[in-house]
């Protein structure tokens, strides 16, 4: 899109401002680190925009802080106390999966992620945010946990102006096929290929 322009027009009946402004469902997806961070940093302009965030964790251990929701829970704070950007909830969906091992056995964890969904669902239905980060919800779809196909009938039916950012390897492909905007990370090089684990304020 040279210069943010269109290449192309659609005859589909809206205008250029309803166009420009329909809500949008983004997915990250791919090998490569960074597709988390990309989504906070769209989150960290809705904020700027004064919109509601929910952030959904799926994966990640619990009791794992990463530097962004610290992030977040402050300008949440700074909101309460001054007005400024949106409101923010932040909420770790179950147990934590992939990371580290927890107790419990994987229908415990498909149970938890599957409330998790339910819950977005429910907020999806009641146009809750204006923003959802879905961090790492690719995986419980891969595995099955969470029925695709009632994932992509919620976001293709959601009221009101609510984006949706999902995160995550193994994407399926009626997800992809539902989103608006897929990217997809490809690594060309990383620190660890010469052996150097992950370090304080890159990684988390």
């Amino acid at each position: 899109m040279p210069q943010g322009q269109p290449t192309v027009v659609p005859a589909d009946g809206m205008t250029t401002r309803q166009r420009r402004n329909r809500p949008l469902v983004v997915l990250h997806t791919g090998e490569m680190k960074g597709k988390s961070t990309a989504a906070f940093g769209l989150a960290l302009r809705g904020w700027n925009q004064g919109w509601d965030i929910g952030v959904f964790q799926f994966v990640k251990s619990a009791k794992w802080k990463v530097g962004e929701e610290s992030a977040f829970r402050a300008l949440g704070r700074v909101h309460e106390e001054t007005g400024e950007g949106g409101p923010v909830e932040w909420h770790k969906m179950g147990e934590g999966w992939s990371w580290s091992r927890k107790q419990g056995t994987e229908d415990d964890h498909a149970a938890a992620a599957l409330e998790g969904w339910r819950e977005i669902a429910r907020r999806i239905g009641e146009a809750r945010h204006g923003l959802y980060v879905l961090d790492e919800f690719t995986y419980p779809l891969h595995w099955g946990w969470i029925d695709v196909d009632e994932v992509v009938s919620v976001l293709r039916d959601r009221p009101g102006h609510q984006h949706v950012v999902i995160t995550g390897r193994y994407a399926p492909q009626a997800l992809v096929d539902a989103a608006d905007l897929v990217v997809e990370m490809t690594k060309v090089k990383h620190p660890m290929d010469a052996g150097q684990k992950g370090q304080r304020g890159i990684e988390w």
